[in-house]
């Protein structure tokens, strides 16, 4: 059989359903000392990467109903503004995929830049996959590699978006990874992050 012909294509909302089902126990298992931990994400300690992923699910939900979107305001502190802020984000999570598994989400071009709607959504997606290793990592938590449909959606997005993302200061320079290296970690280097951070 045509291996082409036996690939099913997945929709965003659906890959985002499996990313979400890694993010929230993620979350959920960060202690409030661990707050204050340096992450893989140079810029951010592990509250405040914790608001800009609130921050960045509300603006992709956004994205999704082709609605306008700001990433350049200051997230807010989410964290903050309660002890339940580890249920908040699963519901923030939940609507994410919701939204993007709306009809006609992944259709036309969606944000300020006109960019494909899926191409977008996976944006959405490799926030809610890459940035949750961050915190699993800052946390001593364990994350293994995600879905292969996941990966592979990624794989792609990060080769289309890199340039971009590298000049806008969105990615670090690659990372080089062992020869045996997984498609995950490849995936990780990519974007500028040592698979091996600890």
């Amino acid at each position: 059989m045509d291996t082409n012909t036996a690939k099913q294509t997945y929709g965003i909302g659906e890959l985002l359903g499996t990313a979400r089902e890694r993010a929230v126990p993620v979350v959920r298992g960060i202690a409030d000392p661990a707050l204050g931990a340096a992450t893989p994400c140079a810029e951010y300690d592990v509250k405040e990467l914790v608001n800009h992923l609130f921050q960045v699910i509300a603006q992709f939900q956004r994205l999704a109903a082709k609605e306008p979107s700001d990433f350049g305001e200051v997230a807010a502190d989410r964290v903050g503004e309660g002890p339940d802020w580890r249920e908040r984000f699963a519901v923030e999570a939940d609507r994410l995929v919701s939204a993007w598994s709306a009809p006609g989400a992944e259709e036309g071009t969606t944000g300020a830049m006109d960019m494909p709607a899926r191409l977008v959504g996976s944006m959405a997606l490799l926030d809610l996959t890459v940035h949750v290793w961050d915190l699993a990592r800052a946390t001593g938590q364990e994350y293994g590699a995600p879905d292969e449909a996941v990966v592979a959606e990624l794989t792609g997005a990060v080769a289309e978006l890199a340039p971009t993302a590298r000049k806008m200061g969105v990615f670090g320079e690659p990372v080089a990874v062992a020869e045996g290296a997984s498609a995950f970690e490849r995936l990780l280097a990519g974007t500028g992050r040592d698979p091996r951070w600890v």
